[in-house]
């Protein structure tokens, strides 16, 4: 009698091998469709982070324009936001935390006069490269 009682305590007390496979294989489902649908909103999470950072370098552009009467040139660049350029009324840094790269690690593109208004701030997305859809598609400040 003692036996068997120490033999149920020994089976009760742990997993058996199908156990554990099965809620592996539960698991394993779950991850296979939470997954997906996860990073399909971190990349529409970068596009709309890219969307902020370019409006407050806008700003800040802007905020440029007051000071000396003119937006940063193409070739002074986003640069003159942050780093003194010699230029009569620069009150700046006018970026609290210096100049940020687009969400996928790569500079803002700035032309002034831009095609599409008085400047043009905008990244390429995921692929670095003109165009695309998605996550790949160009973030700008075009209206």
């Amino acid at each position: 009698m003692i036996q068997s009682t120490a033999a149920r305590v020994r089976r009760a007390a742990g997993f058996t091998l199908v156990e554990l496979l099965v809620v592996l294989a539960i698991l394993g489902l779950l991850a296979g469709l939470v997954g997906p649908r996860v990073l399909g909103q971190l990349d529409g999470a970068k596009s709309k982070t890219a969307a902020v950072q370019i409006k407050d370098l806008e700003q800040a552009a802007e905020l440029f324009k007051l000071d000396v009467g003119r937006f940063p040139t193409t070739a002074e660049g986003l640069d003159a936001l942050v780093n003194r350029v010699n230029v009569p009324g620069w009150n700046g840094p006018y970026l609290r935390k210096g100049l940020p790269a687009d969400p996928w690690g790569n500079p803002y593109r700035y032309e002034s006069p831009g095609r599409n208004g008085d400047i043009d701030i905008y990244s390429y997305g995921a692929d670095n490269a003109p165009g695309g859809e998605g996550d790949r598609a160009d973030i700008g400040n075009w209206k």
